[in-house]
C-alpha cells in the first residue's frame, strides 16, 4: 500500500538525516470529521442509497473507538512531533485512526 511505502521511506530518510538533529515522522490520520469528509459520505449515499447516518454508522463501527477522529485530534499528534518533548523519536509511522489500523 501507500502508506507501507511512505513508511519505509521515511524511516530511510530518519536514518540518513538523523546524524544532522533532524528528525523525521509520519502521521497517519484515519477517518477524520471535515468537510471532505462529510463530502465523501454525501457522495456515498448517492451509490448506496442509505442516509447520510447510516453511512457514518457505517464508518464508525470500523473504528475500534466507534468514533470519527476530529482535525485537532490530529493536529495535537503533529503538535508533539514538532515539540522538543518528541526531540527523541524519528522513523516512525503514528496511525492516529482510533485503533482502526491493524498492527502489533
Amino acid at each position: 500500500t501507500i502508506r507501507a511505502s511512505v513508511a519505509a521511506w521515511a524511516k530511510t530518510l530518519a536514518n540518513e538525516i538523523g546524524p544532522f538533529g533532524i528528525t523525521v515522522n509520519n502521521v497517519l490520520p484515519g477517518s477524520t470529521y471535515t468537510s471532505r469528509l462529510q463530502a465523501l459520505m454525501q457522495q456515498n449515499t448517492q451509490a448506496s442509497g442509505q442516509s447520510v447516518d447510516e453511512v457514518e454508522k457505517h464508518i464508525k463501527n470500523a473504528i475500534p473507538l466507534k468514533r470519527i477522529g476530529q482535525p485537532e485530534e490530529i493536529a495535537n499528534v503533529v503538535a508533539f512531533l514538532a515539540s522538543p518533548a518528541a526531540s527523541y523519536v524519528s522513523g516512525v509511522s503514528i496511525p492516529v485512526d482510533g485503533g482502526k489500523t491493524p498492527s502489533i
